[in-house]
């Protein structure tokens, strides 16, 4: 949808006088250029929302489609606090730092200081933590929405482990007293990845030395190709027997595939 200068000027205006107590004259250029792109927020919203719709929608004033998207961030909002409070009890960030910062400590300053109306756009976190997910594209309550579908389906797949058994793959990783930065789930798989191909127990945080030749052998014979497809196959079973949402859950992790193949084979 696109709307001129003069449509949009009068929804700017009213929200000027709403934020100024009707004294639109004491207004910095600065604030009325973020108000302007709160209008652009929530009309954006209203494709995003009904993107099926846009075509039933033309002819529709700015000001309907702005409230309409309005209301649509608003529904937004509710839906991610929904998610918020349903992640929380079960949620462990495993050591991570910046997980535990952004889900424990960040999430509810998010939801006390977020503006709908005035400033739909503004993240406010720096969400730390790495998802798999590329987030750049989504800034507002559509960021923090998608980040916390993220968290919810990494931590489906990370209760599919005893929580000791991530810790010490953890430790294993890191060593004892060392910040975690990289992601969670990728860290377990990739230290996963070669007792899978392999077919062997995932009890042991390290293959032995016998297992360990025995791989670089079996990469040694494979493409890197291959190599992609074997590690999506035996995550798909895996995810599917211990996971809930596996679907979901499985396309999530696999953006991690690639990375993961390409370690394993320069191992070689």
């Amino acid at each position: 949808m696109h709307f001129e200068m003069e449509e949009l000027l009068p929804i700017v205006g009213r929200l000027v006088e709403r934020y100024t107590g009707m004294d639109s004259t004491s207004v910095s250029y600065e604030k009325a250029e973020q108000l302007m792109e709160a209008v652009l927020y929530c009309i954006r919203e209203t494709e995003l929302e009904t993107p099926w719709a846009v075509a039933d929608i033309q002819g529709t004033s700015a000001r309907q489609i702005y409230e309409a998207g309005k209301g649509a961030v608003e529904k937004k909002v509710k839906k991610a606090l929904k998610l918020y409070h349903e992640l929380l009890p079960e949620f462990s960030s495993y050591g991570n730092p910046y997980l535990s910062e952004t889900i424990l400590k960040g999430m509810p300053e998010f939801f006390r200081r977020y503006d709908v109306e005035f400033n739909p756009q503004d993240t406010i976190l720096t969400l730390d933590y790495p998802v798999l997910k590329d987030l750049s594209g989504y800034t507002g309550i559509d960021r923090i929405y998608e980040f916390l579908v993220c968290i919810d389906l990494e931590q489906h797949f990370l209760k599919a482990f005893p929580e000791d058994f991530v810790n010490r793959v953890l430790r294993s990783r890191y060593g004892e007293g060392v910040e975690m930065v990289d992601n969670l789930c990728e860290t377990l798989l990739s230290s996963m990845a070669g007792a899978l191909l392999l077919q062997k127990p995932l009890e042991q945080e390290r293959l032995s030395q016998e297992d360990a030749l025995l791989l670089r052998h079996y990469l040694a014979e494979m493409e890197l190709s291959e190599i992609k497809n074997q590690l999506g196959d035996v995550w798909k079973s895996f995810v599917q027997l211990y996971c809930e949402n596996s679907g979901e859950v499985f396309e999530y992790l696999k953006v991690a595939i690639d990375g993961i193949a390409a370690r394993l084979k320069n191992m070689v």
